[in-house]
């Protein structure tokens, strides 16, 4: 397939795309706001500065886009096919980076967690597999607005 847009408009395109509070990273953040957890953002101290980490528990997130992490869904295993060698291995070192990352908090005894952008189309499934990771929020289910907290 040929590109349509311009060397020029393409590199302003790309980049614009951010690291940090991207749309899924926003919606896992106010997913699990709403749910009574709190956490900190982009721990640069940590192995690859995780999305969300929750220090007293040594749990942390990444949320990761499939395209630029290469997930096994379609849109991660989609090959570019201008400059193919180019994305080819900065998807390479971007699954290298991964794993140094998560190597190095398990070594640090942190627990890890990788929400993926497709996940996010069934946000009860991610809610719950959320829950299952981090355990009760803080406080149960004392929080403003729930039911059983009245």
């Amino acid at each position: 397939m040929v590109d349509s847009l311009t060397t020029e408009q393409r590199h302003r395109l790309m980049s614009r795309i951010r690291s940090k509070d991207t749309k899924p990273e926003m919606l896992v953040r106010r997913l699990l706001f709403a749910e009574g957890y709190r956490y900190r953002l982009h721990a640069a101290d940590l192995p690859g500065t995780p999305d969300l980490i929750f220090r007293g528990r040594h749990l942390a997130i990444f949320v990761n886009g499939c395209f630029w992490h290469s997930h096994n869904c379609p849109n991660g295993s989609h090959n570019p096919t201008t400059n193919a060698e180019f994305w080819q291995a900065k998807r390479q070192r971007t699954i290298e980076r991964d794993g140094q990352a998560l190597a190095g908090l398990a070594d640090l005894g942190w627990s890890t967690f990788t929400v993926w952008e497709c996940e996010l189309r069934e946000l009860g499934s991610v809610a719950t597999s959320l829950q299952h990771f981090l355990g009760p929020p803080p406080g149960g289910a004392k929080r403003r607005g729930h039911p059983s907290a009245q």
